[in-house]
C-alpha cells in the first residue's frame, strides 16, 4: 500500500475531515530500514497522522491551516529513537536480561521469554525451576511444548509466547480476534458539551494528559502530545520497574509524579488530577486500572469530557484479551518473527529491525487521541480511544511486503547526525532524535527536559 493511501484509510477511520489532508505530504520510498515488512510506511503514515491531527486541531483553534511534512526516512529513524540515545556522549548500556531470548523447546518450536522486567524474570525461573543462566533456562525447556510453556506462564501472569507462522496465528482464536481490530478505535463513553479551546500558542496549549504507561508505546503517545504543547504528567509509582533508557527517551516534554495506586490517598490524589484533565492514557493490563476507580467509564463520570486511552498487548476481544504482552512477544505469536526469517532464508526467527507493534501504536494512540479531542471540541462528548499492540499488526500486514527490503543498510548512530539534538537533562547532557514531522506554522518541541521518574509533586502546573 502506499503511504497516502494507507494514511488517508487511518483518517477516515477516526472520522477526520478529508480536506485536511490536502496540506500533508510524504516524502520518500521504501525500504529504509532492513526488514521485508512496510516498517518505514508503518512509521511515516502513523506519525504523518498524529501530526496532520495536531495541525487540525490547530485550524480548529486559530482558522489557519498548516503545512504538514513528514519524510520516510526521518520516520523510521523515529521508530528506533532509543537505540539513538545518549547520555554525556554515551550510550546507556545493555538493558536487556542475560535469559531474554529465543529458545527451543522440547517439541522442537521456538518460545520467547521476556525477562527484562525483575518479576517476570524471576516468575520464568520459577516455573522452570533453573538458575539464572542461560544454559539452565535452555536445559530447563527441554521438558516442555512451547504452546504449553506459554499457557502456564501466562496463568502465572508472565511474559512467554511461542512462535507460531502467519498461517498458524490466522487460525488461532485469538488470531481470528485479531483479523477484526480495527488500527484503532474511537468509541463515545459519556456526554459532556463541546470543549472551547481558546487561545494558545500551539495546537494543544492548555490541554492536560495524565500519562499512566511504561515501556515503549504509550510514553512515545504522551511524548508525542507534549511535543504539540499538551501538559503532559506521567504518572507512577516507587514500586513499578522501569527501564531508565526508555524513561529517559520517553520522558522528553513531561512532567513526572509518583502515585501509589494502591492505597487510599494515592486514588484520591489520581481523581483529583483526572478532574482538571483532558486526556487519560493508560496502559496495565485489562481491567486492572478498573479495580482502583478509574475504568473508561469511571474516569468519564469523574471527569465529563475526558478522552480516554487505552493500550493493551492483544487487544479487547478473543481469549487472549487479558493477556500482558510486549512488542518482541506479539511478534512472535503472531507470524511476524516465522515470516521475517522466511524472507530471510533463515532457519532462526527474525525480529523486525525496531520495535514496529510498539512505536506504531504510541503514534496511533496520539492520533486517537488528537482525532477525539476533534470530537470534544466540535461535537462535545467523553471519548474511549482502544490500540493494541496486536491490532497494530494486523494493520502493519496490511500494508504489503518490501522486495529485497532485506538487503537495506541498517543506519548506525553515525548516520543519522542530522536527525539528532542535544539538550540538558535530569540526566546529563542528552542526545536524541528530534520529531520527524515538521509543521509550518507550529513545529514540534520539547519544553521539559527528560528527568528521574517522581521528580514533580501530583498536581498540575499553574
Amino acid at each position: 500500500m502506499q503511504p497516502n493511501d494507507a494514511l488517508a484509510a487511518l483518517w477516515r477511520q477516526a472520522g477526520m475531515p478529508a480536506a485536511s489532508l490536502s496540506h500533508v505530504r510524504l516524502t520518500g520510498a521504501e525500504p529504509v530500514l532492513p526488514s521485508s515488512f512496510a516498517v518505514g510506511t508503518a512509521a511515516q503514515t502513523s506519525i504523518a497522522a498524529s501530526a496532520a491531527a495536531a495541525a487540525e486541531l490547530w485550524r480548529v483553534r486559530t482558522g489557519r491551516a498548516q503545512q504538514v511534512r513528514v519524510a520516510m526516512r526521518d520516520a523510521a529513524i523515529e521508530f528506533r529513537s532509543e537505540r539513538y540515545l545518549r547520555v554525556n556522549g554515551a550510550p546507556l548500556g545493555e538493558h536487556t536480561d542475560k535469559i531474554h531470548a529465543l529458545y527451543r523447546c522440547g517439541d522442537g518450536r521456538w518460545v520467547r521469554i521476556h525477562a527484562n522486567l525483575p518479576h517476570h524474570r524471576d516468575g520464568v525461573l520459577a516455573l522452570l525451576g533453573c538458575a539464572h543462566d542461560k544454559a539452565a533456562v535452555t536445559k530447563a525447556l527441554e521438558g516442555w511444548k512451547a504452546e504449553d510453556l506459554e499457557t502456564a506462564a501466562s496463568e502465572r501472569g508472565l511474559v512467554v509466547t511461542a512462535m507460531r507462522t502467519f498461517a498458524e496465528w490466522d487460525r488461532h482464536p485469538q488470531g481470528q480476534a485479531a483479523a477484526r481490530l480495527p488500527a484503532l478505535s474511537i468509541e463515545q463513553i459519556g456526554e459532556a458539551p463541546p470543549l472551547a479551546l481558546g487561545q494558545g500558542q500551539r495546537p494543544l496549549s492548555g490541554l492536560r494528559v495524565l500519562d499512566l504507561t511504561r515501556i515503549i508505546a504509550g510514553p512515545v503517545c504522551g511524548r508525542t502530545l507534549a511535543a504539540h504543547g499538551a501538559d503532559v504528567l506521567l504518572v507512577t509509582a516507587a514500586h513499578l520497574p522501569s527501564v531508565e533508557v526508555l524513561v529517559i527517551d520517553s520522558g522528553r516534554g513531561k512532567l513526572t509524579t509518583q502515585i501509589d495506586l494502591r492505597e487510599q490517598a494515592g486514588r484520591a490524589a489520581l481523581a483529583g488530577l483526572v478532574q482538571d484533565a483532558h486526556v487519560f492514557v493508560q496502559g496495565y493490563r485489562p481491567g486492572g486500572l478498573g479495580g482502583r476507580g478509574f475504568s473508561p467509564e469511571q474516569v468519564a463520570t469523574l471527569r465529563p469530557g475526558i478522552v480516554y486511552v487505552t493500550l493493551s498487548a492483544y487487544g479487547h476481544l478473543g481469549p487472549w484479551a487479558g493477556r500482558r504482552g510486549f512488542d518482541s512477544l506479539v511478534q512472535t505469536a503472531s507470524g511476524f518473527n516465522a515470516a521475517e526469517a522466511e524472507a530471510a532464508g533463515s532457519a532462526k526467527p527474525l525480529a523486525m529491525p525496531c520495535q514496529t507493534l510498539d512505536h506504531g501504536s504510541g503514534y496511533l494512540m496520539a492520533f486517537g487521541a488528537l482525532a477525539a479531542l476533534h470530537r470534544r471540541a466540535t461535537i462535545g462528548g467523553s471519548w474511549h480511544v482502544r490500540v493494541s499492540l496486536a491490532g497494530t499488526g494486523t494493520w502493519l500486514r496490511t500494508l504489503g511486503r518490501v522486495a529485497n527490503g532485506l538487503a537495506c543498510p541498517d543506519p548506525k548512530f553515525a548516520d543519522v547526525q542530522d536527525r539528532l539534538e542535544e539538550c540538558e537533562s535530569g540526566f546529563g547532557k542528552l542526545t536524541g532524535v528530534r520529531e520527524a514531522a515538521e509543521l509550518s506554522e507550529t513545529p514540534p518541541r520539547w519544553v521539559l527536559p527528560s528527568v528521574p521518574l517522581g521528580t514533580h509533586p501530583p498536581r498540575w502546573p499553574a
